[in-house]
């Protein structure tokens, strides 16, 4: 597992402070009592790890299908220079990874994507949103996905 992508050299900064993290809990929340939908598509909350803080964080994102039952995710942070927090959590605690969907919390195994397996979640994700293809263009840096693969029982 790699979680390598640089942070680019053009476009804003991704969001973040205090506003943000409102908004981040009211999403959840959102999400919660909504079926798991935000802005358009499925919508699942992230757990992780702080991998500086060591506490535990959530983050609505949105989800995408991907094989065999696990959701594909793009850490977009929506075209700004820096991958978003939830990126260096993974990297820093793979072990420690959750996802809540249909109000129920599983265990899962992140995993970066790269060559033709990404190419292929990418045009699976651009076609069913294609806003992506919008965050790509703002920035230089390629837009991870990842696959997020429930751990076996």
């Amino acid at each position: 597992m790699s979680f390598r992508t640089r942070k680019g050299t053009r476009r804003t900064r991704q969001p973040s402070g205090p506003l943000f993290r409102l908004f981040n809990k009211i999403a959840a929340r959102r999400i919660r009592k909504g079926g798991g939908q935000m802005m358009g598509f499925n919508a699942l909350i992230l757990k992780t790890v702080g991998a500086k803080s060591g506490a535990e964080r959530i983050n609505p994102v949105g989800w995408f299908p991907g094989p065999d039952g696990s959701y594909l995710i793009v850490a977009s942070a929506m075209g700004a220079t820096g991958n978003p927090g939830w990126y260096y959590n993974l990297a820093a605690h793979p072990d420690k990874v959750a996802v809540e969907v249909d109000g129920r919390t599983i265990p899962v195994i992140p995993e970066q994507l790269t060559g033709s397996e990404r190419e292929q979640a990418w045009q699976q994700i651009t076609s069913a949103a294609p806003r992506f293809t919008s965050y790509q263009d703002k920035t230089d840096r390629e837009l991870p996905v990842i696959r997020l693969t429930p751990q076996p029982a």
